[in-house]
């Protein structure tokens, strides 16, 4: 056991009592000093610090959101790489806990057959973790990342991303296979732990499982304009080895007044009348009549206080906040909607009661999503059951996506006939010859809250069909396709950070991570 406290006393004292100096080192040891770290205390602050974006990030990007009184996040955070309030909250996020902390796990638990199953898991968040880093910036620190403590590297080498995909690729498919029902308990898992109801080791590793295998299902889709071949295999094997099948098996973390949900709090807390729901999410949900709407936005009689019932959810009555426009050019717009007369504008905003809640859950890896992907492989041919199996696989996405809201506060499950009567429209109905775009919409309108996803599905599939941000002057008209590296890394690692620059061809926002191809 390491010793890091102990007396300092001076030399003449060392000599004069040399004849008793037996079990001083014992004696004088500070008895609060920390000598040692539960690994599955280290898991459990993982688990609450996972990454799943930001709403002024990736759900702006992607039209879901925006900051009206922030022209930066108006119009793309800035469009802007160097701009350093928003490339720096996932790297921040995932290198200062969940990559430092799985590298200590790994290296203590690895050869304890007692801590089996941590072990596994704590490579599948590893992995979870990386796949959110390279999705984000590309070319990452990787093999090199967190082994300051352990090896003493302060300046890692950053990896090429396709190389990180492939090492991913075997964590996941190695370490979800290798949880075993017989190996312990593990207490620290606030995931799949007690509190979401897996009491023994054989329900946990269940659960774990369908997670690892879902995630290497969302993986293989990753590929599916890159390498055909390789998505479908990739996929094939995640099929094989078991999905997720009910809510019940999401990948989330739960919260509660104490322990608050860390997304949701800026924009609770930081003048609530700066935020708004973009134009184009709020115009599907209405459009569509979809019953997720009044869970998801809400419209008050004052923007600046968020407590208590929203003034209205029904969904034909909300207006999202037009992308391009800030809070002065906003005014200019011939269909203005108006200032609100306590503070902000006549535009529709998260319902804070709900989905915007401080105790709303965090999904990282759900059913919906895993139905909705499925789907679109049934729809490539690359699982079987053609049009058919792909068309119950988008039904049974959305009724998982709707059943979600049931673990929100202020919020009744969705009844089946509002379900029934929303999935038999044409406007959503799947039809032959337009199925990805619309499984992928879908995508869009599930992954809401998970930022991450969003983004990277909607680069992957180009869908929902959103219009360029027309405030954007840097992106040639289009979208970003990454965030920028923080502007630390090139002042404090900077020719590892030159050679991943020259490596992904700069660092603008319209670089292409490698399996985001034209």
């Amino acid at each position: 056991m390491k010793k890091i406290s102990r007396f300092i006393v001076p030399l003449a004292a060392v000599l004069a009592f040399a004849s008793c100096d037996k079990g001083f080192e014992t004696k004088n040891q500070n008895p609060y000093a920390l000598t040692s770290v539960d690994p599955g205390l280290l898991f459990s602050n993982v688990e609450r610090n996972l990454s799943v974006g930001n709403w002024e990030v990736e759900q702006t990007i992607v039209q879901q959101f925006v900051n009206a009184y922030n022209a930066g996040a108006t119009t793309g955070f800035n469009f802007n790489a160097s701009n350093n309030n928003y490339n720096t909250p996932t790297w921040n996020q995932s290198y200062n806990t969940p990559v430092k902390y799985l590298e200590q796990i790994i290296s203590l638990v690895k050869n304890d057959p007692s801590r089996a199953n941590l072990y596994q898991m704590s490579r599948i968040l590893r992995a979870y973790t990386f796949m959110v880093l390279v999705d984000s910036y590309g070319d990452v620190p990787y093999s090199e990342a967190g082994k300051a403590f352990l090896s003493g590297i302060t300046t890692p080498k950053y990896d090429k991303s396709a190389d990180i995909y492939a090492d991913i690729y075997k964590e996941l498919k190695e370490a979800t296979a290798a949880l075993s029902p017989t190996a312990p308990f593990v207490a620290g898992d606030v995931i799949y732990g007690t509190g979401r109801g897996f009491l023994n080791n054989t329900a946990q590793v269940a659960q774990w499982k369908k997670a690892g295998y879902s995630l290497l299902l969302r993986l293989g889709m990753r590929y599916s304009k890159l390498d055909a071949t390789k998505a479908q295999s990739i996929v094939q094997e995640a099929v094989a080895g078991g999905v997720m099948t009910a809510n019940n098996d999401n990948m989330l973390l739960l919260f509660n007044t104490i322990d608050a949900n860390p997304l949701n709090n800026p924009q609770r807390t930081t003048n609530p009348f700066n935020y708004y729901m973009a134009e184009p999410f709020v115009n599907q949900l209405k459009g569509t009549g979809d019953p997720r709407s009044k869970y998801l936005v809400a419209t008050y009689t004052n923007p600046a206080q968020i407590g208590g019932a929203p003034v209205d959810t029904v969904a034909a009555n909300q207006f999202g906040f037009p992308v391009g426009y800030d809070d002065i050019t906003i005014k200019t717009k011939p269909d203005y909607r108006g200032s609100n007369p306590n503070a902000g504008f006549k535009y529709s905003q998260l319902n804070f009661n709900v989905f915007g809640s401080s105790t709303a859950p965090v999904f990282f890896v759900s059913l919906a999503q895993t139905k909705l992907l499925l789907a679109e492989a049934a729809v490539r041919n690359w699982i079987p059951g053609g049009f058919a199996t792909a068309n119950t696989l988008y039904r049974e996405g959305i009724r998982a996506s709707m059943d979600e809201y049931a673990l929100y506060p202020n919020a009744l499950p969705i009844p089946d006939l509002n379900y029934q009567s929303y999935a038999a429209q044409p406007s959503v109905a799947l039809a032959p010859g337009n199925e990805l775009q619309m499984i992928n919409t879908q995508y869009w309108i599930a992954s809401i809250g998970n930022g991450h996803e969003g983004f990277a599905n909607f680069r992957r599939s180009g869908f929902p069909a959103l219009t360029p941000n027309a405030y954007n002057n840097n992106l040639n008209g289009g979208f970003a396709r990454r965030t920028g590296y923080p502007q630390g890394e090139s002042a404090t690692n900077g020719a590892n950070y030159n050679a991943a620059v020259a490596s992904m061809g700069g660092d603008g926002l319209t670089q292409r991570v490698f399996w985001d191809k034209l």
